[in-house]
């Protein structure tokens, strides 16, 4: 019994994985093919990067300044010095902390809103209203998203790793008597431009897979509350995992150029 029903799972999760690859070409097809919608993408970039905006930045001042505190105090503890708190810490920022944190926090607010959009367009029957209008839902609903997932991702990764090294910055001089310039000066033998720039790749590969489940699990929502209720719960969820493994793929192909 217990052999069948690990079959079942395998197949089912192969058979999920094809689809949502078929759904994700389609989605890129339609992305990089005129005409685009650009108001629906302004939009959507609002919707994704601006309004959430100031929870971004909170979030990711706090996991900054916790950085800098947790690594000041186990340096001093092992080897009674903490001065190459600022490089580690701003290397662990651009590298990993700032657009990880940045792409979890906008799966659980955009992604999810996304996928109850969606979801409740499904139900309601306005999907199949487009279909009779001659409106590819995928065109129409999952372009726009994926673009405006992209350049936020980018942007808001950028903007993430800056106020990062910022909050860093402030406690570093606050709590552990650095100043601006030795801050920056013991940061630049760990990071340089070049983190930034994989901060940001990194950011628009996370903006591209949120809307893509998000949109993904709505299309495929089952009627009623509940329906609507799980696809969001599988959209936030698959979407987690997806970052994680995206960002080891590219933090091990990005250590190559270090």
């Amino acid at each position: 019994m217990m052999g069948g029903r690990t079959l079942n799972l395998a197949t089912g999760l192969l058979v999920k994985t094809l689809d949502f690859s078929s759904f994700a070409a389609q989605s890129w097809f339609a992305a990089v093919r005129p005409p685009f919608r650009l108001r629906d993408i302004v939009r959507q970039i609002h919707f994704i990067a601006v309004e959430g905006l100031w929870i971004i930045v909170l979030c990711v001042c706090a996991a900054a300044m916790v950085t800098i505190l947790e690594a000041s105090f186990h340096m001093r503890l092992l080897i009674q010095n903490d001065a190459m708190v600022p490089g580690f810490a701003a290397m662990l920022i651009l590298r990993e902390l700032g657009a990880v944190v940045m792409a979890l926090l906008v799966t659980s607010r955009a992604g999810a809103g996304m996928a109850a959009e969606v979801a409740s367009m499904k139900i309601t029957e306005q999907i199949d209203a487009l279909r009779m209008l001659g409106l590819e839902p995928i065109r129409f609903l999952v372009a726009p998203r994926l673009i405006a997932g992209i350049i936020a991702g980018a942007t808001m990764s950028l903007i993430a790793n800056c106020v990062c090294l910022i909050a860093a910055m402030g406690v570093s001089i606050l709590k552990l008597g650095s100043t601006a310039g030795l801050f920056m000066s013991m940061s630049r033998p760990f990071v340089t431009g070049q983190d930034l720039c994989f901060a940001m790749i990194k950011g628009a590969a996370f903006g591209a897979v949120i809307p893509l489940f998000a949109c993904y699990w709505g299309l495929r929502s089952r009627a009623g509350a509940e329906g609507v209720g799980l696809a969001t719960t599988n959209a936030v969820v698959s979407t987690s995992i997806a970052i994680i493994i995206i960002d080891f793929i590219l933090s091990y192909l990005f250590s190559y150029f270090y």
